[in-house]
């Protein structure tokens, strides 16, 4: 997205003009421009910010506050990891650590081929199904680090690799 072309720019403007009338609309521009485009670039946070008036030191505070909202493009297919409490005492970190292993990324990267990213989650409310991963929001409840491998092929598979 970096060097936003015209459709973009309109794309954007027109995002911020859905909440005109909000007091603060700030978050739900940034959530609508994250689910359009994926990420949150600087140079869209410039747009935004004058459209809106909002500083752009202000945008990115929020972009890089929040964990859903992202700088960077992201794979994919996107595997949270939580390591909340409850996740973590259940072998959340060993898990992650196998994901990275295997994809040869660390949390927060994205894989060369632009197939995976990995994050590292805080609690997502699954304590119940502990230790919980989720890829592009479908749970895989009780992860096992001998489950990983699996996991990951069978999204290779859908990839025809």
């Amino acid at each position: 997205m970096a060097h936003i072309n015209e459709a973009g720019v309109k794309k954007i403007n027109e995002i911020c003009d859905r909440y005109i009338g909000e007091k603060t609309p700030l978050m739900m521009i940034l959530s609508d421009i994250q689910n359009e485009y994926g990420y949150i670039p600087l140079e869209v946070q410039q747009i935004v910010s004058k459209k809106t008036g909002i500083s752009v030191a202000e945008i990115y505070g929020v972009v890089t506050f929040y964990s859903f909202f992202s700088l960077e493009p992201k794979g994919k297919y996107v595997i949270g990891c939580c390591l909340g409490t409850a996740c973590y005492v259940k072998g959340a970190q060993q898990i992650i650590d196998k994901f990275c292993e295997i994809l040869k990324v660390k949390p927060g990267q994205t894989t060369e081929d632009g197939l995976f990213t990995i994050d590292a989650l805080r609690c997502i409310g699954a304590c119940g199904i502990a230790p919980a991963v989720t890829i592009n929001g479908k749970v895989y409840p009780k992860m096992t680090v001998d489950a990983v491998p699996g996991v990951v092929e069978e999204y290779l598979a859908k990839e025809g690799k």
